[in-house]
């Protein structure tokens, strides 16, 4: 049984599509997790369909939707660090990495989840996953948490081996697709091609996000 879990990812709904169901079976089994979210998203793509956000709104709905997604999962306390989305590669890792370290010092983790850095295809996602593992490594390894991360790069598997923590989320996968739901802004396709609900979808869909979340163990 973890003592806490810490996650650590940039994006609005980085925490539903990567390890919501990891995080539910977490939260279920009374383990307190922690998020705490790079950014607010406000360079994201998707605004609605038909648009019902803009470059200047989008960052509100986002944060409004983060909200409803962390209670879906059960999520207990959600830290926004307020980083500039699409950035991060050139934020001072330093200066970053001392705020997770305080939060790390803080709450104690004894699980960290975050993207491995440079197999999370998203500049943000491998900037934000080093310092991250910047931040952990500053811990005695007495005090050091496990480390859980989170990559789909092509070449991470041929790389990396196969993912070592392989969760079976079935049982809490329409907790996940409701989280996936609140983030309407981001998810609306994958929505309209399952129909709303977890029977419709296409088989792949179902099996990539509501059967299994997987990752590596980081060795440092």
């Amino acid at each position: 049984m973890e003592r806490h879990v810490l996650v650590v990812l940039p994006h609005p709904d980085d925490e539903t599509f990567g390890c919501g169901g990891t995080i539910a079976l977490f939260a279920r089994s009374g383990v307190p997790v922690t998020y705490v979210c790079g950014t607010l998203g406000e360079m994201g793509r998707n605004m609605g369909k038909p648009f019902f956000a803009t470059r200047e709104s989008l960052p509100h709905v986002r944060e409004a939707e983060l909200a409803e997604a962390c209670e879906v999962l059960g999520i207990k306390q959600l830290i926004k660090l307020g980083l500039r989305d699409k950035t991060i590669e050139f934020e001072d890792p330093e200066r970053v990495a001392d705020r997770l370290e305080q939060i790390m010092r803080e709450i104690r983790p004894s699980l960290v989840i975050t993207h491995y850095p440079g197999y999370a295809v998203h500049p943000d996602h491998n900037a934000f996953g080093a310092i991250t593992m910047r931040a952990v490594a500053r811990l005695a390894q007495n005090e050091r948490p496990k480390v859980w991360a989170h990559g789909f790069a092509n070449l991470a598997q041929a790389d990396l081996g196969p993912q070592d923590i392989v969760n079976d989320i079935s049982e809490v996968a329409e907790i996940k697709l409701a989280a996936v739901r609140a983030h309407g802004s981001q998810s609306q396709v994958m929505i309209f091609r399952g129909g709303g609900n977890q029977n419709a979808m296409p088989e792949d869909l179902v099996n990539r996000f509501l059967k299994r979340e997987s990752f590596w163990t980081y060795r440092f």
